[in-house]
């Protein structure tokens, strides 16, 4: 895999070497145990996979390099480059203007652009609507294109599903800009439905094998779906993809699900007429981190911190899996550590911050498991290990002890 140009400000230097000592040990990822960092009064357990995977290193570089390459000239991206603030607030000082928000409210008029101008396309991708109204304007939106492909995977196979006449499903977040993206780039040749959950799909298999009245399928998916959508005859075959930072579980077990319905409801001979196999859809770094984070469940940790943007979906969900099972703190660097005794820490179901009291447990060795979405910078954890580290008498020297560890 490709090395991308980073800015050394988000190169870490603890962490990073951290991931180079495993990388160097397991060239080929095939050990997914988590890597432990020994301090003596405290250690830290961080997981295998997790941080700037390729589709954000990607963006990264796109985005500075139009910076470096177009001295004088005004740059614009489209929305949050990716869910991070570390990373959007650098490039917004460095004189880049957003035109949408996340959810695609406008920050500016369309009118402010001009053809001189260059517009930087985010990771998560762009509607068409969109596209054609750049070049409306003279501006090519390929030019600075920061897509991941990853996500232009998802739209590839949507298409080849249109081609074979099948209607998508797609798991995401109907608001989230990459699913927005891709139901965009799917409906110009298919029906399209977005699901968001397991129970969302369970809802739309009872429609489809009659449990529940078609009617139904408007008043729940009415928004959130294809005009013209068809219920006699666009639900006669389907396919599944899905937005690349869910739970890679969860996308698999809606899969699985409908491939159920379809069995049940037109047999296991004629299934390929009904449902298509489309599980290569699922992004590997999500993938790589989810599993990772999975191992992490193995440990015999007190307390779980986990670094990323709040708007950040994969980070979310790493959130998810480790709360089952430790105290999970979701919080954005380290200024959210305001002292030994309280944190202040991100709710992502009530999307609220709250204070926790308490948090870090007095016992001594403390365990920590440690670990970030794939849109932070590794050099936040070293900073959020560094605060920890303030409040923990007699831990070793960090910097002496991954030097030792990468010997």
């Amino acid at each position: 895999m490709r090395a991308f140009t980073i800015p050394t400000h988000y190169r870490s230097n603890l962490v990073g070497r951290l991931k180079a000592h495993r990388k160097a040990q397991d060239p080929r990822k095939k050990d997914i145990a988590p890597t432990l960092l020994d301090l003596g009064a405290v250690r830290f357990v961080f997981a295998r996979h997790f941080g700037f995977c390729y589709g954000v290193e990607n963006a990264i570089e796109i985005s500075y390099k139009a910076l470096e390459e177009n001295p004088g000239k005004r740059i614009f991206l489209l929305s949050q480059m990716i869910h991070n603030p570390a990373v959007n607030d650098d490039l917004t000082a460095r004189g880049m203007r957003f035109i949408q928000d996340t959810h695609g409210q406008m920050l500016m008029d369309w009118n402010e652009l001009t053809a001189d101008d260059i517009v930087i396309i985010p990771a998560f991708g762009t509607t068409l609507e969109t596209e054609a109204r750049l070049k409306a304007i003279g501006i090519d939106p390929l030019k600075h294109n920061t897509t991941c492909p990853f996500v232009e995977k998802v739209w590839n196979r949507s298409a080849q599903l249109g081609e074979k006449q099948y209607t998508v499903v797609i798991h995401g977040k109907a608001k989230h800009e990459e699913t927005r993206a891709t139901f965009s780039h799917t409906a110009a040749g298919a029906p399209a439905v977005i699901v968001k959950d397991m129970a969302e799909a369970q809802e739309l298999g009872r429609i489809i094998s009659g449990e529940s009245p078609a009617e139904r399928f408007h008043t729940l998916f009415g928004t959130r779906c294809t005009p013209g959508f068809d219920t006699a005859k666009d639900l006669q075959r389907i396919g599944v993809v899905n937005q690349t930072t869910m739970l890679a579980t969860e996308t698999q077990a809606i899969a699985d699900h409908f491939k159920h319905v379809m069995i049940v409801k037109h047999g296991e001979a004629d299934l390929k007429s009904h449902f298509a196999d489309t599980r290569d859809t699922l992004c590997y770094a999500t993938n790589d981190n989810q599993d990772a984070t999975n191992e992490l469940l193995k440990a015999d940790a007190d307390l779980a911190l986990v670094v990323g943007g709040y708007n950040s979906s994969n980070t979310s969900h790493l959130v998810e899996l480790l709360e089952q099972k430790f105290p999970t703190y979701f919080i954005q660097d380290e200024s959210e550590i305001l002292s030994a005794d309280t944190i202040q820490h991100f709710n992502y179901p009530a999307h609220k911050l709250e204070s926790a009291n308490n948090w870090l447990p007095a016992k001594r060795p403390l365990t920590i498991i440690l670990t970030s979405g794939a849109s932070c910078p590794d050099t936040l954890l070293d900073r959020v290990m560094l605060k920890v580290l303030g409040y923990v008498e007699g831990a070793k020297d960090p910097e002496r002890a991954v030097a030792e560890l990468a010997i």
